[in-house]
């Protein structure tokens, strides 16, 4: 996925050898430290071509390579969800500056570690959006403003579980209110299949798409009320538009999904629904919660207030601050 997207932006994009530790099993883990040397190695050739001033790292097991070989250089660690993964708690120990989505996050590293809250960034197509565009965000999909929309997607791949629940309860749901589906490629044909046999009156307020990329700030902004998984983009896309949410976090026990669900539904801005109980409870929720306006008022201010719009900014500025650092070391 990097491969496609650094690339299609212009940027140059260099890849190294790297394997993961955490919960590996013995039989593979020679194999992951000798990935992990060569990673180091790599690591080495590439910063001595490149000669970084900072180094910015996100997470992931491909990290740790470029944190242990530039150990000595200025670093921005990035921690996108309510805590950090297994690399970027190895990573923290290099930091200079760890930035957060959430002043929570700050629990998960040591005391006296200079931890920043900067938000999650956003793409500008979907900030442009947020402006108080709803009234052209419904013109755009074709919906009307005299119903509530619900905006049910699973992420850049779909959620299967997600998308069985939401096309089951279409028939309930679609009676009051208006519903955006993005259902992700692997999903389509038997969405579309179930779309083909609703009811005229009701086919005419259903939306679905295989997948949104330039118009997905146009769904948030037409939106009252999202369904959907709990990645670390939540932290930015949802508060952006002030969108009050039903999390469903991905059912694997001690996924990162489930901390960041509880850190949105502690602070007021969602409520979560497990994995397992969509199909039974999913309809019943979403129709609770936008015939209960005053509640959905309070989500929605709870979301805002964790809004960071110039997230974007705040990293860049510490990355120059560092980079300043690192060129005149």
């Amino acid at each position: 996925m990097e491969q496609e997207l650094v690339t299609r932006a212009g940027y140059r994009l260099t890849t190294l050898p790297a394997a993961g530790l955490h919960g590996v099993g013995l039989a593979q883990l020679p194999r992951n430290l000798w990935q992990l040397l060569r990673g180091v190695l790599a690591a080495r050739r590439i910063l001595a071509e490149f000669k970084p001033d900072v180094l910015f790292f996100t997470g992931g097991f491909v990290a740790a390579p470029i944190a242990m070989a530039g150990s000595q250089l200025p670093t921005l660690a990035f921690v996108p969800d309510a805590r950090p993964g297994f690399t970027l708690r190895f990573i923290a120990r290099y930091a200079d500056v760890i930035a957060s989505v959430a002043s929570e996050v700050a629990a998960h590293f040591k005391a006296g570690q200079r931890v920043e809250v900067t938000g999650y960034p956003v793409r500008s197509e979907l900030a442009a959006w947020a402006q108080g565009r709803r009234a052209e965000a419904l013109r755009h999909f074709g919906l009307s403003d005299a119903l509530p929309v619900l905006l049910v997607f699973g992420g850049s791949k779909g959620a299967q579980n997600i998308n069985r629940a939401a096309v089951a309860a279409l028939p309930d749901l679609l009676q009051d209110m208006q519903v955006i589906h993005i259902s992700g490629q692997a999903n389509w044909q038997s969405v579309q299949i179930e779309q083909a046999a609703l009811p005229p009156a009701l086919s005419e307020r259903y939306r679905a798409f295989p997948y949104l990329h330039e118009d997905m700030g146009a769904a948030f902004a037409a939106a009252d009320l999202a369904v959907c998984r709990a990645g670390a983009s939540t932290f930015g896309e949802l508060p952006l538009f002030q969108l009050p949410a039903v999390l469903v976090p991905i059912p694997f026990k001690q996924h990162i999904q489930h901390d960041n669900a509880a850190l949105l539904a502690q602070r007021g801005a969602a409520v979560v629904l497990a994995d397992a109980d969509m199909g039974s409870q999913l309809a019943a929720t979403v129709r609770g919660l936008l015939a209960d306006a005053p509640r959905l008022q309070a989500m929605r201010e709870a979301m805002a207030a964790i809004a960071v719009p110039d997230a974007a900014a705040r990293l860049a500025g510490l990355l120059r601050q560092l980079g300043a650092q690192g060129a005149q070391a």
